[in-house]
């Protein structure tokens, strides 16, 4: 098993560069994600986002459901209305479709607030360190998450979602309790390119 992690880098080096960039990126997932951001996965793992969709099972919160005027037994994990906010990349190039399809998707995965990763992906390991961060996310759709620019506000949390009891959604202090570990070591690859 170690033999084959090791060689993973080195067959995605080599077959990445010959793989043309596509025009809009695509969901990979988090395991894409997690070869080279390994400190943010463990500490986004350890997150309600990253069990969000546990959420939608019965039984699970069920005061707050009771507090929406949801029926706290109901088994909501199909509903179109709850699976966007939910699961990564819902119904869109590359992310969930369903528990049996795709349930590698399941969660509040990176690429919800990053931005689908396919072409950020390939820039990292075509080009590493030869890009900027302006680079990543005019070229490689990054999406840098930021009060301004508050994709949490956007996608979920906001009167859509009949958890929403507050629109006072203060980005910065919802940042420091719950998505995943914010350092200057932004990159930690487990291997050299």
């Amino acid at each position: 098993m170690i033999f084959i992690i090791r060689l993973l880098p080195v067959f995605l080096c080599a077959i990445l560069p010959l793989m043309a960039f596509a025009e809009e990126p695509t969901y990979i997932g988090i395991e894409q994600c997690r070869i080279c951001h390994m400190p943010h996965y463990n500490s986004w793992d350890t997150t309600k986002m990253s069990k969000a969709y546990e959420l939608l099972k019965p039984g699970a919160r069920k005061e707050a459901k009771i507090k929406a005027g949801l029926d706290p037994e109901h088994d909501y994990s199909k509903e179109e209305q709850c699976l966007p906010c939910h699961v990564t990349g819902y119904k869109k190039p590359g992310g969930f479709v369903s528990m049996e399809e795709t349930p590698d998707f399941i969660g509040v995965q990176c690429e919800m607030c990053h931005g689908p990763g396919s072409i950020y992906a390939q820039m990292m390991l075509k080009k590493k360190g030869t890009y900027t961060r302006a680079d990543y996310m005019e070229k490689g759709g990054l999406t840098m998450p930021s009060e301004e620019n508050n994709v949490c506000v956007k996608k979920c949390h906001n009167p859509k979602s009949p958890f929403v009891y507050s629109l006072d959604f203060k980005f910065e202090d919802r940042k420091a309790i719950g998505t995943h570990r914010h350092d200057l070591r932004y990159i930690d690859l487990p291997f050299d390119l």
